[in-house]
């Protein structure tokens, strides 16, 4: 039999790819008509916009800010539609749905709880709902012939004094989907360290924890998730190429980084095999950096750090895993091999039992791409 070669890489060839996704938000991925629908239902009445096109252009036009700040204002909208359970449960199964629509076997979506208990509801029941809906979208996935893996990474608010008992709800949770986690909001001012409490508790508890970390902020909120918090994960970590010196003339939209050097901290990430939840489009548009072309992944793939694609959030970024991975091929290149590196470096790194991580990499992830790679 002859062999024919590589599937030219397009965006249906890439929605048939095994892509697995570490860094989404929940409420950063709604359908835009769901969020008129659920507006209605539940009597929310300042959305911005009230037709589907119009409300999804402001979502990605209000994204372009080119600040953190008020890329995350854009969410008073989405949270606000999301505080009953019917709502929370609607939104999981959507997003479940869509992801393995677009090719996704396994991904791990986070959410804040603390945000969605306006109308009463209480921390667990917030959990039960959005963990209820994760349930129902996979199995509606499977029957579609689309079969995926969705756990969800319990967040605290940063600016917030709750991240200990979003800690305890975490460990609560982990044997009925909840794998990990997180603190996310605005960097400046809330740097990881006010958090070590929570971060204990999860160490104390055998249990994984990534964070937000080198988006806005910086080199030193790195530094602090890294050495005083003891993180599993790098929420974004783009910043981390603060610590890259580059030979003169050399710039990270470059091709060779033969010459580059790395700082403590770099080194660190990048010995110890500290995942990288890389997210480009997001990256620009909170003016982590300052074009897709400037984007550093290339350099930390060829510098072989532990880097990985992500969507962070689809809706205020109109994207996809699919789409997402076609940038950074048109940008930098890649070939389906890199593809297949990015997401086997993902399923290492996923908060789930080893022996489940394997069979997802040996069972799905390499037979699919080696269809692709010809």
């Amino acid at each position: 039999m002859v062999n024919p070669g590589p599937t030219p890489i397009d965006l249906d060839a890439l929605r048939r790819a095994p892509k697995v996704l570490l860094h989404d938000h929940l409420d950063g991925g709604l359908r835009p008509r769901t969020v008129l629908e659920l507006a209605a239902e539940t009597g929310y009445e300042n959305l911005p916009a009230s037709t589907e096109p119009e409300l999804a252009a402001w979502f990605r036009e209000a994204a372009d800010s080119g600040s953190l700040v008020k890329y995350l204002e854009t969410f008073e909208h989405t949270v606000g539609v999301m505080q009953t359970p019917e709502a929370l449960a609607r939104v999981a199964r959507e997003c479940a749905e869509d992801l393995a629509a677009d090719g996704v076997v396994y991904a791990e979506v986070r959410f804040a709880p603390e945000q969605h208990t306006e109308r009463g509801l209480s921390l667990d029941e917030v959990m039960e709902a959005v963990l209820s809906g994760f349930a129902a979208g996979e199995s509606a996935a499977k029957v579609a012939g689309r079969p995926i893996v969705v756990r969800c990474l319990v967040t605290a608010m940063r600016h917030a004094a709750r991240s200990r008992e979003i800690a305890e709800l975490t460990v609560r949770w982990r044997d009925r989907g909840a794998v990990g986690f997180d603190i996310a909001g605005a960097e400046a001012g809330f740097p990881p360290s006010r958090h070590l409490d929570a971060f204990e508790y999860m160490r104390d508890h055998s249990a994984p924890f990534t964070i937000h970390a080198g988006e806005a902020f910086g080199l030193p909120s790195i530094h602090e998730a890294v050495a005083f918090c003891g993180c599993d994960r790098l929420g974004h970590g783009v910043r981390i190429v603060d610590d890259i010196g580059l030979p003169d003339g050399v710039g990270p939209d470059a091709r060779d980084f033969s010459g580059a050097e790395l700082g403590r901290v770099a080194a660190r990430v990048r010995d110890a095999r500290i995942p990288l939840e890389l997210c480009p489009s997001s990256n620009v548009q909170t003016a982590a950096v300052a074009s897709l072309e400037q984007h550093p992944f290339n350099m930390l793939a060829q510098l072989r750090f532990r880097v990985t694609v992500n969507t962070d959030n689809r809706l205020m970024s109109d994207t996809t895993m699919s789409r997402e991975m076609l940038k950074l091929v048109q940008t930098f290149g890649f070939g389906w091999t890199d593809l297949q590196r990015f997401t086997i470096n993902a399923m290492k790194s996923a908060f789930l039992p080893f022996d489940q991580r394997i069979e997802l990499i040996d069972d799905v992830i390499k037979p699919g791409f080696a269809v692709l790679i010809g």
